[in-house]
C-alpha cells in the first residue's frame, strides 16, 4: 500500500489496526494531552511553556497522520482531548468535593465527563482532518491549514456552546512565545489555530527534508513573517520614537492597591468565622490603604448590602468621598491624595433577583459606580436547565444569579476609564472587546477581580494569571488583579507581570498602572464589531475549501 508523508499508511487504508496497537496508540495520545495541560501552566512553577503546547499537538498530529480511518483518528483526538481537558481543570474536583460537598466518585465523574463532552469536539475535528486526508495526500501544506483550521473550529465551539467553558485553550501557553506576536490581530484562538498548524508541519517532517533547499527558505519565511510582526507590535506597544510612545500613553500612571484578604473559602459564608473576617480586615483595608485605587476582590464583601451592620458601607464610602458618614467618626488615616475604591459585592434582593457585582465609590461621581457580572458560571451562578438535581447534591451559596448586560460602562476615575470584569469572565476576550466599539468610551486599565479559593492552592491560580495576560496582550491595556487568595498581580500592556502578591497569603500589593488610551488592536477592533465570526467564517472556508480539491488519481 502506498505510504502517506508521514511514514505511516495512506488516510481510510482498509486494515484495521491490532487491538494492541490502537491502545498504545490512545495512550499515547492521551500522554500527549497531558503534556497539553501541563504546558498552560507548568505545575512545578506555574510558568506557560509554549515548546511544549507545540510538542504535545505535534505528538497528536503524528497519531493522526498514520490513522486507520475517521474512527480510529475520532478515538486519538478524544483521548488527548479528555486527558488534556481533565489535566486541565482538575481543580473542580475541590469545588466541587471539599467546598461543594458532593461524593468525591461523583465529582470526579463530573470532571472526567465534562473533559470528555468538550473534548468530543475535537473527537470531531480529528476524524474530519481524516477524511480530508485522503484528499490532499503529499500536500503537506494543505493538511497543515486544514488541521489548523479544524482546531480552530474546536476550540471556538467549546468556547462559545451552552454558553462556553474555553478554560486552558492552547493559545494560553504562548503569552511568553514567539506566536504571542499574533494575540493583536488573532487573539488567543487564532494563536491556537497557527499552533495547531505548526504542529502538523512539524509532525511532517523528515531527516531528508533538512537537506532540501525549499525546507530552509520556508523556514527563513516564517522567520521574516515573525520578524516584521514583531517589530510592528513594537511600534504599536512602546510607538516608535518618543512621540509615538507618548500618544499611545494615558495621562498619568494611577497608583494602586490591591487588596488580597485569603480568606478560606470553607469560612467565607460562615456567620461565625469568615464574615466577620471579611467584613473586619477589608473594611480596614479600605479605610488607610494609601492609593489612588484601592481594588477589594471579588465577594470581599460577603453579604448584601441590606444584610449589612447599619453604616458599615455608607462609612467607606464616605470615606472615598472625602468625608465620613453621619454620626460616624472621621476616619483615622487621611492623605491628600484623592482616592478611589472598587470593590466585589453580592447585589439585589428575592424579588429582583442577585447579581454578582462590583461597586465603585469617588470623589465626584453622582451615584455610586455599579458593573454587574455578565458571563455566569454553570452550577455555581446559574444552574442550566435540567440540572437542579446536580446542584441540589452540593452545598454552594450565591448559586443563581442574573446577568449583567455586555460593554457596561467603564469606571472613571484620575484621567483613566476602568473596565471591571470578575472571575473568569476576562476568558471571554470576545466580550471584552465589546467596550471598544466606541473609542471615546475605550477602556484604558482592565480590572480583574476573582476568587478562585473554591479551588484551594492550586494551578488554576496560575492558569487565570496566564488568562489575563492574553488579554492584556490582546487588547494593549493594563490588567489589575486583586483576588482572595491569588493571583494578585499588576499586569502591564505588554502582558508583562509586574508585581505579584505570593498565593494564598493574607496582604496588600501596592505599585503603579499606567492605563493606555491608544487606538485599538486590530483584534479589539473587529471582536467589537463581529464577535468571533470571523475566525468561524474563516475556519469553515478552509475546510470547505479543503473537501472541495480533487483527491489525486490512482
Amino acid at each position: 500500500m502506498p505510504r502517506d508523508v508521514s511514514g505511516g499508511r495512506r488516510f481510510g487504508g482498509p486494515a484495521p489496526a491490532p487491538a494492541a496497537a490502537s491502545g498504545a496508540r490512545a495512550a499515547l495520545a492521551g500522554l500527549a494531552g497531558l503534556a497539553q495541560a501541563a504546558s498552560i501552566a507548568w505545575p512545578w512553577g506555574g510558568q506557560p511553556l509554549w515548546w511544549l503546547q507545540l510538542a504535545s499537538l505535534a505528538v497528536l498530529a503524528r497519531l493522526l497522520l498514520g490513522a486507520r480511518g475517521a474512527w480510529q483518528a475520532a478515538g486519538l483526538g478524544a483521548a488527548f482531548a479528555t486527558a488534556w481537558l481533565t489535566g486541565t481543570f482538575w481543580w473542580l474536583f475541590i469545588s466541587m468535593h471539599t467546598y461543594g460537598g458532593l461524593a468525591a466518585p461523583l465529582a470526579v465523574l463530573a470532571v472526567v465527563g465534562l473533559a470528555a463532552f468538550l473534548g468530543s469536539y475535537y473527537a470531531v475535528a480529528a476524524a474530519v482532518f481524516a477524511r480530508l486526508g485522503a484528499r490532499l495526500p503529499g500536500r503537506r501544506a494543505g493538511l497543515a491549514v486544514a488541521f489548523g483550521a479544524l482546531w480552530l473550529l474546536a476550540e471556538l465551539a467549546r468556547g462559545v456552546l451552552w454558553t462556553g467553558f474555553p478554560w486552558g485553550a492552547g493559545g494560553y501557553a504562548h503569552v511568553d512565545g514567539p506566536l504571542a506576536v499574533l494575540a493583536r490581530w488573532t487573539g488567543v484562538y487564532g494563536i491556537g489555530a497557527v499552533a495547531a498548524g505548526l504542529a502538523m508541519l512539524a509532525a511532517q517532517l523528515r531527516g531528508s527534508d533538512l537537506r532540501r533547499p525549499k525546507c530552509w527558505a520556508v523556514a527563513a519565511a516564517f522567520g521574516l513573517a515573525w520578524a516584521g510582526l514583531a517589530a510592528q507590535r513594537h511600534c504599536a506597544v512602546d510607538g516608535c520614537g518618543a512621540q509615538g510612545a507618548q500618544e499611545a500613553k494615558a495621562p498619568a500612571p494611577l497608583s494602586v492597591a490591591l487588596l488580597q484578604g485569603n480568606i478560606p473559602q470553607d469560612e467565607k459564608f460562615q456567620a461565625g468565622s469568615g464574615i466577620p473576617q471579611a467584613l473586619r480586615w477589608y473594611g480596614d483595608a479600605l479605610r488607610t490603604a494609601d492609593a489612588a485605587l484601592v481594588v477589594a476582590p471579588e465577594t470581599a464583601i460577603p453579604l448584601l448590602p441590606q444584610q449589612l451592620m447599619p453604616g458599615y458601607l455608607e462609612s467607606i464610602q464616605a470615606h472615598y468621598a472625602g468625608g465620613s458618614a453621619p454620626g460616624t467618626a472621621a476616619p483615622a488615616a487621611t492623605t491628600t491624595t484623592p482616592r478611589a475604591a472598587l470593590l466585589g459585592i453580592p447585589l439585589g434582593d428575592a424579588g429582583q433577583g442577585y447579581t454578582n457585582s462590583v461597586i465603585g465609590f469617588a470623589p465626584g461621581l453622582p451615584a455610586t459606580y455599579r458593573y454587574d457580572k455578565h458571563h455566569l458560571v454553570p452550577f455555581g451562578e446559574f444552574v442550566p436547565p435540567l440540572f437542579r438535581w446536580f446542584t441540589e447534591l452540593m452545598n454552594i451559596p450565591l448559586g443563581d444569579f442574573n446577568r449583567g448586560g455586555v460593554g457596561q460602562p467603564s469606571f472613571p476615575w484620575a484621567g483613566q476609564r476602568i473596565a471591571p470584569n470578575i472571575c473568569y469572565e476576562d476568558l471571554f476576550g470576545e466580550e471584552l472587546a465589546a467596550r471598544f466599539a466606541d473609542p471615546a468610551s475605550a477602556p484604558t486599565v482592565f480590572v480583574n477581580v476573582s476568587n478562585i479559593a473554591w479551588f484551594g492552592d492550586s494551578v488554576a491560580i496560575d492558569q487565570h494569571l496566564a488568562i489575563s495576560r492574553m488579554r492584556a496582550l490582546e487588547f494593549e491595556r493594563p490588567m489589575v488583579r486583586a483576588t482572595n487568595t491569588g493571583a494578585t498581580a499588576l499586569i502591564d500592556h505588554r502582558g508583562v507581570v509586574t508585581a505579584r502578591l505570593p498565593s494564598a497569603q493574607r496582604g496588600i500589593l501596592r505599585g503603579e498602572v499606567e492605563g493606555r488610551s491608544g487606538a485599538a488592536t486590530p483584534f479589539a477592533w473587529w471582536a467589537a464589531r463581529a464577535g468571533l465570526w470571523p475566525l468561524w467564517l474563516l475556519g469553515a472556508l478552509v475546510v470547505a475549501a479543503a473537501f472541495a480539491l480533487r483527491p489525486p488519481r490512482r
